[in-house]
């Protein structure tokens, strides 16, 4: 088994990155260890050009990531790199371009909502980024890919061109990834409104828990997070459209490694008033490790480029007969 995922370079993880993406990677390298697999997990910087970029920016949020992921418990038994140090991901994307179609990729739905009603203006790189995501996934043979609900197209889309690139060269080079989601990998909303997810890009910074957020703002932002007047119920399934109230409920069972009807069941009865402070108690002790080591590593920036290029190393070593069987399968001189 290989699991690999990305996350773009974005920069200012948050409390819904943790729960639904990062946390999860730990416990899969903690599966991968005991099963003997391998886990591989890239900064997207590639992928990050599609849209509107400032270089600085790009440099510092590819470092800063980094440190994240580090700073949560991804380490040496894992393969992290960003995507630019491995110029396979490149090399592999170019080649199967000239398998996948011009009809698959409109077919995206993720193409659709970002370039809207501006496609003619567009990036390129906007329009073929999925056949990088096949290439980052194919490249390295991956069995197992980490998906979300808005993923799974893009997942499908790496199993066509898969496949077809194998028929079409009479090789068996490329298996077909299947997706690995988690049930208990939890989609968290904005603290502000339970009907939008958590998010970097929302103007308000009290609708998210930054992972840098220190104790005292982690305290205050969900002493302030929207609820209603109802205490809570003894039935999780009652919180179906109290969205505020089932996102913080959710938030606590996801922090405390817990069933949300386990949650309601021993604050039944009891209001926000009460319950509050307790989710704040429980997100500090879970995030505070998290921030002071993630401060640790933001002040040795160079330590962190030093991990990436250890990762990319062996990344490389992986990808790199994978890459040589695609171009002699094409007639490509290696």
């Amino acid at each position: 088994m290989r699991v690999i995922s990305g996350i773009q370079t974005t920069g200012n993880l948050h409390l819904g990155n943790y729960l639904g993406a990062i946390k999860q990677w730990v416990a899969m390298q903690d599966a991968a260890e005991k099963d003997g697999g391998d886990c591989l997990f890239f900064l997207a910087d590639l992928h990050a050009l599609t849209g509107n970029i400032t270089p600085a920016d790009l440099a510092n949020a590819t470092i800063e990531m980094a440190a994240t992921l580090l700073a949560a418990g991804i380490d040496d038994r894992s393969i992290l790199f960003n995507q630019a140090r491995v110029p396979a991901h490149a090399e592999l994307c170019w080649i199967l371009q000239g398998t996948a179609r011009m009809g698959w990729l409109n077919r995206m739905t993720q193409w659709k909502d970002k370039a809207g009603k501006n496609r003619d203006s567009a990036s390129v790189g906007l329009f073929t980024y999925p056949v990088l995501q096949a290439a980052d996934i194919l490249v390295y043979q991956a069995t197992h890919v980490p998906v979300g609900e808005d993923q799974k197209q893009h997942l499908e889309l790496t199993r066509d061109i898969a496949a077809k690139f194998n028929t079409d060269f009479g090789v068996e080079l490329f298996p077909l990834p299947e997706p690995l989601i988690s049930k208990a990998a939890p989609r968290i909303m904005s603290l502000r409104d339970g009907t939008a997810k958590m998010s970097k890009s929302d103007p308000s910074d009290m609708t998210r828990i930054n992972l840098i957020d220190d104790d005292d703002t982690i305290a205050q932002k969900f002493r302030k997070a929207r609820t209603d007047a109802e205490p809570l119920p003894d039935s999780f399934d009652a919180l179906a459209e109290r969205a505020e109230a089932k996102n913080l409920v959710t938030i606590y069972a996801a922090l405390s490694d817990r069933p949300p009807q386990a949650v309601v069941e021993e604050y039944a009865g009891q209001g926000f008033g009460a319950f509050k402070p307790a989710l704040a108690d429980l997100a500090v002790s879970v995030l505070s490790p998290i921030r002071q080591r993630l401060t640790e590593l933001l002040n040795d920036r160079a330590e962190v480029g030093v991990q990436l290029a250890k990762g990319a190393e062996r990344a490389q070593a992986l990808a790199a007969p994978t890459l040589k069987a695609a171009k002699e399968a094409v007639g490509l001189q290696v």
